[in-house]
């Protein structure tokens, strides 16, 4: 049985919390809040942490409730340097959960970006953004796409299509991960795949949608709680 994990936009009955991750399972019974996701800023705000997410530095909170009484679970840079960035998934308590690696497009191991997640006791996941018959398709309208981007501007119409973004994650065999770009969800299919580090992956990954999507954590302001800014 697969499950669905999805990061979107919480409601204002949902809490304060900005975003929220769903789970559903193939079996039925409709999406469940499993956590409340958000920045942890550094000291310094939003500006210090806009300033470091340039050089691919994240820092996220997934509480267990709106009321951010429990943390289900913390993303951490470990590094972020020269297209490569690692990230600690880390427990309630501070113990490591599992790792993230991302490898920036040419800047690491290939012409893809390259992400790989490692769980303690499991096999190490490593999947490619997009396939390479894909980003061909897409390099050679390339220049369709610039004169569509200029139009939208000039005419307020037309859309630019966005490069691959289907991540399918393969541990010798088995395919225990893949984020559908179509829905912006991450489907688990391994029992084994810890649903903390799949929540953490979710935020992760739509924290890189790039120019021409909406990366959740690029704010510049944070929502208000109980009626005052988050500083």
């Amino acid at each position: 049985m697969s499950r669905a994990v999805t990061l979107r936009r919480a409601t204002a009955a949902e809490g304060d919390v900005g975003h929220v991750v769903e789970l559903a399972h193939s079996a039925g019974g409709g999406p469940r809040i499993v956590a409340h996701v958000e920045r942890e800023l550094p000291e310094g705000g939003i500006p210090a942490y806009l300033a470091a997410r340039k050089s691919g530095a994240r820092s996220f909170v997934l509480w267990a409730d709106p009321g951010r009484r429990t943390r289900m679970a913390t993303v951490v840079t470990a590094s972020a340097t020269h297209g490569v960035a690692t990230y600690r998934v880390l427990d309630t308590h501070g113990g490591l959960i599992g790792t993230v690696v991302r490898e920036q497009a040419l800047r690491g191991k290939g012409l893809r970006t390259r992400w790989t997640v490692a769980q303690a006791g499991c096999p190490e996941a490593v999947g490619y953004k997009g396939r390479v018959f894909w980003w061909y398709v897409w390099w050679l309208l390339s220049g369709v796409q610039v004169a569509i981007a200029v139009g939208s501007l000039l005419n307020d119409g037309g859309e630019v299509a966005r490069g691959p973004r289907r991540v399918v994650w393969r541990a010798g065999g088995e395919v225990p991960l893949e984020f559908r770009s179509d829905g912006d969800e991450i489907q688990v299919r391994a029992h084994w795949v810890d649903q903390r580090l799949a929540a953490a992956l979710s935020a992760l990954i739509r924290s890189f949608d790039g120019w021409l999507g909406s990366p959740w954590d690029d704010e510049k302001e944070e929502r208000k709680r109980t009626g005052r800014a988050k500083k």
